[in-house]
């Protein structure tokens, strides 16, 4: 496999950089104390460290961290106002840290620091995980068939049904969320959100709400939740694309429904059939010949996970209006003049896009 197609950050964005030096003392220190304490765990970084930053922004800030003997992930808050409990860098690492010994796909913690006189604000170091992130295309130089495009696709599936079959009570996992009303909350919560972040030029919404309100599910499993999981947050092994060696983005997870966990997944899941304005936006390779459908993904979901589901349409609509809530989130700081990112400047369009998603789906269902 080519050396060329493992993921890389690149230049740190003006206005985003670290404090380097403060942030190697605190890391040797505190690695240092580790070390003291459980000698097993003992790493020596040596050399000072060359900073990099990878792509995004929208959400938490990501750096690379090159030491002459090893590479390290600092993950901390972006600047500026946060919504409450958004960019908990504490939960993030106590999350991660607690499911580690029993989800095989989550890097290995190595040190939070919540003295914001570091950095200006809490932060959190792991190991790097060297390798491939389906990004919207996958790399050049990777050369894929169908029948690999098709593996590929299901052990990413199968990586998200291994963390919804942990057993959170019997592992002592219990402490991660809320658990049961789970799909009450996300319905009342998305909703208010949607419209405390509405601006003049997006639908209302109102007609969606009603129907999600109306039509909850009576019963609801719970179980652990990723609620981010997406193809560019799993890292392929550069050796054999086709299997999985981590997964992350961990800001989101708590104890939620499976199902509603795999809706929010195919909001994102742009398939080859779609339409323009889908295609316009999509940001993991889906669309592959290979890829399974979403129709396809429910149905190889509810045969691993032995569930019978008899109409996803809920799930479908909840994810769907999510990704507008989350997406209207973003598009109201940059109609408000909270951010300047040109990327953000037509979300209002791709808004309108999703709520018709919404309603068609739920024409198509016969339930009103």
């Amino acid at each position: 496999m080519s050396h060329n197609v493992v993921d890389r950050a690149d230049s740190v964005r003006i206005g985003e950089e670290l404090n380097t030096e403060a942030v190697d003392d605190w890391l040797k220190s505190s690695l240092s104390q580790q070390a003291s304490t459980a000698p097993s765990t003992k790493l020596m970084l040596e050399g000072k460290p060359k900073v990099t930053q990878y792509a995004g922004g929208a959400s938490n800030w990501t750096y690379c961290l090159d030491y002459e003997n090893t590479s390290l992930i600092l993950r901390r808050a972006p600047a500026g106002t946060k919504a409450k409990g958004a960019h908990d860098m504490g939960r993030e690492y106590r999350l991660q840290k607690a499911l580690k010994p029993v989800y095989r796909y989550v890097p290995e913690m190595l040190g939070f620091c919540d003295d914001e006189s570091i950095i200006g604000t809490d932060f959190y170091v792991m190991e790097k995980l060297t390798g491939i992130i389906p990004r919207k295309n996958l790399p050049k130089g990777l050369e894929t068939t169908e029948s690999q495009t098709k593996l590929l696709c299901t052990n990413v599936l199968d990586s998200l049904i291994e963390l919804h079959k942990v057993d959170f009570k019997s592992t002592g996992l219990s402490h991660l969320g809320k658990g049961q009303g789970y799909i009450e909350r996300q319905i009342s919560g998305w909703s208010e959100r949607y419209s405390k972040a509405k601006t003049w030029n997006v639908p209302s919404g109102k007609k969606v709400m009603r129907w999600l309100e109306k039509h909850m599910p009576i019963n609801e499993r719970i179980c652990i939740t990723h609620n981010d999981f997406r193809f560019d947050n799993v890292v392929l092994n550069p050796n054999s694309y086709t299997e999985i060696i981590g997964v992350l983005d961990w800001e989101l997870a708590t104890l939620g429904d499976p199902l509603m966990d795999l809706g929010n997944t195919l909001a994102y899941w742009v398939q080859a059939d779609d339409d323009f304005l889908a295609q316009s936006t999509r940001r993991q390779p889906t669309h592959l010949p290979g890829m399974l459908t979403r129709k396809q993904v429910v149905a190889y979901y509810c045969k691993e996970m032995e569930v019978d589901v008899e109409d996803f349409t809920f799930y479908e609509v909840y994810g769907l209006f999510r990704l507008a809530g989350i997406a209207q989130q973003i598009y109201y700081r940059y109609h408000h003049g909270q951010t300047n990112n040109p990327a953000f400047k037509n979300f209002w369009i791709f808004i309108h896009y999703l709520m018709w998603r919404c309603n068609k789906a739920i024409k198509a269902s016969g339930k009103r």
